[in-house]
């Protein structure tokens, strides 16, 4: 059985597309981070298809790190994506902000 704390497959595009925003990231990054933020650390077989479908689909491209590390940065359509997840993911949920500043002080 999986560990249901690491099952974010909902969210994780989101995510990413979110991470991404603030800062260019390897897959490796992107997995840490999500350690920190989550307690876990997701798997590559969960992270590079998302990463590969987020490419697919014209919302984040590779960057050239010297060959070093495949690092990805959102497109100027990945950033207008983000911008309208955000707004959806607020909108359903700002009726729990009082929920939230509850359990969050």
């Amino acid at each position: 059985m999986k560990n249901s704390s690491c099952d974010m497959r909902g969210y994780l595009s989101f995510i990413v597309l979110r991470l991404l925003h603030k800062k260019e990231m390897s897959g490796e990054e992107i997995r840490k981070e999500l350690e920190k933020r989550k307690g876990c650390k997701p798997s590559p077989g969960t992270i590079y298809p998302v990463l590969k479908d987020l490419n697919k689909k014209g919302l984040i491209v590779e960057v050239d790190d010297n060959g070093k590390t495949k690092k990805y940065k959102l497109t100027d359509k990945g950033k207008k994506e983000m911008d309208i997840a955000t707004k959806k993911f607020i909108s359903l949920f700002y009726d729990l902000k009082e929920d939230f500043e509850r359990y969050f002080k």
